[in-house]
């Protein structure tokens, strides 16, 4: 199933309007979200096709929304990428073992992200 809807979840204003700029281009819709918390509500109220997940973020962060939502029954099929400026590998092991579908570290490398969503769909 190709991915059409994308919800970004980021604390960071600039970072969710250049990449809703770019995704949009693309042609997917975009939904926003500033934390995990309500990134783990859209995930559930949206039903995107694809999540991009931040780390560092206040409240719930990263790693816990994306176990979350990786292991509940309406929202466990959504691949989640995590998109974040932790560039260890420990970090890297420890998104996957939360659900992540892939992780890329910031700043994001616009073709790259756009042949990981395409293999996806």
């Amino acid at each position: 199933m190709p991915v059409k809807k994308i919800l970004v979840v980021d604390d960071s204003p600039t970072e969710r309007f250049a990449m809703t700029e770019f995704l949009t281009k693309a042609g997917f819709t975009v939904v926003t979200a500033e934390n995990g918390e309500d990134g783990v509500v859209k995930s559930k109220q949206e039903l995107p096709d694809l999540i991009l997940m931040d780390v560092v973020m206040p409240g719930i962060n990263g790693y816990q929304a994306t176990r979350t939502i990786s292991r509940e029954e309406t929202t466990r099929n959504i691949p989640v990428i995590m998109t974040t400026s932790k560039d260890q590998e420990t970090d890297k092991i420890w998104g996957m073992r939360q659900g992540a579908f892939d992780y890329m570290v910031k700043p994001i490398n616009h073709e790259e992200l756009l042949k990981k969503i395409q293999a996806i769909g």
